[in-house]
């Protein structure tokens, strides 16, 4: 497994004996790099551009609102608001509940919709939560530690095909 890719239930992080090989009913993840936010004015929405780290560089966009291509240009520049804007809020929760992003995880795109999930570690246990992909990409950004954008291989494939 290369380093892009990511087994379920693993960040990343663990060493090579720790890594389960996914079987043929696991989902394989290719970790993602946001490469920009864009908004063009012949477009009628802004996008987020994700890269994969490794070759083949394949990338896929995700058409998002005004509002949450400020939010996640704000989390990749650093700034925060003078009042804390959903995100930063959402942030806060997180941190003081103690609580890690593990990943977001792009699960799978029907219908033009990205369907994506946020997985948490809580003193609880771990928890996965249903997320829209944007608000998922910008809370794993705005992370002390930003936590890994994953997108499953089968929705990279759908692009390329």
């Amino acid at each position: 497994m290369s380093e892009s890719e990511v087994a379920p239930g693993t960040t990343g992080d663990e060493e090579a004996s720790d890594i389960v090989e996914p079987t043929a009913d696991d989902v394989v993840f290719r970790v993602m790099t946001v490469g920009s936010v864009r908004f063009d004015l012949g477009d009628s929405s802004p996008q987020i551009h994700l890269m994969e780290e490794e070759s083949p560089y394949r990338n896929i966009s995700i058409a998002v609102a005004l509002g949450e291509a400020q939010s996640l240009h704000k989390a990749l520049v650093g700034e925060e608001g003078l009042r804390p804007s959903t995100h930063e809020l959402a942030t806060s929760i997180i941190a003081r509940l103690q609580a890690d992003i593990i990943a977001v995880r792009i699960l799978r795109h029907e219908n033009g919709v990205f369907y994506s999930e946020l997985d948490l570690m809580t003193a609880r246990g771990r928890e996965q939560l249903d997320c829209r992909t944007s608000d998922g990409v910008i809370l794993a950004i705005r992370q002390p530690v930003a936590a890994p954008i994953l997108c499953a291989e089968e929705v990279l494939q759908s692009f390329y095909d």
